[in-house]
């Protein structure tokens, strides 16, 4: 996805709009790629006999990944990163990545809140594999220029 080309703007948001949809695919190696980047080689997270003997189905993505890739759908929609003022999630189900094909991590980024004075809006995200949520409570808060300001 592109970066906007008109700034968003607090006065052309209401709660309730879904600003991003985004399906992430996340393979086997996503994450070699994340392990190698992020120094975590928990073996949960590339050998299906490890995670199974520790009553998982199988090889898990990292929490961190999924929540990284997760506000890629905010980052996509306002064009930058440096806007995100907070974020956080709660872990809520692991995310299975099989050996041969790729999860499908959906999210929907929708207006939580939006607060004029503070200049920053709520933007709330649901992240989906399979049917089932798997991050809870996840949100991030974006500095975005009111009606007046230049871009």
């Amino acid at each position: 996805m592109s970066t906007p080309t008109t700034p968003v703007r607090l006065a052309d948001l209401a709660v309730g709009d879904v600003v991003s949809e985004r399906i992430f695919p996340i393979s086997r190696d996503t994450l070699v790629r994340y392990a190698a980047a992020s120094g975590d080689f928990n073996p949960i997270h590339y050998n299906d006999e490890f995670a199974r003997s520790v009553g998982l189905d199988g090889v898990i993505a990292h929490g961190m990944l999924t929540m990284g890739t997760a506000v890629n759908a905010v980052t996509d929609w306002i064009g930058d990163p440096g806007a995100i003022r907070e974020y956080g999630a709660r872990f809520t189900r692991p995310v299975p990545v099989p050996a041969l094909e790729a999860t499908e991590l959906t999210v929907t980024a929708t207006v939580g809140a939006i607060d004029a004075e503070a200049g920053t809006v709520r933007i709330d995200l649901t992240a989906v594999v399979g049917g089932a949520s798997v991050l809870g409570r996840a949100r991030a808060t974006v500095a975005l220029p009111s009606a007046g300001s230049a871009a």
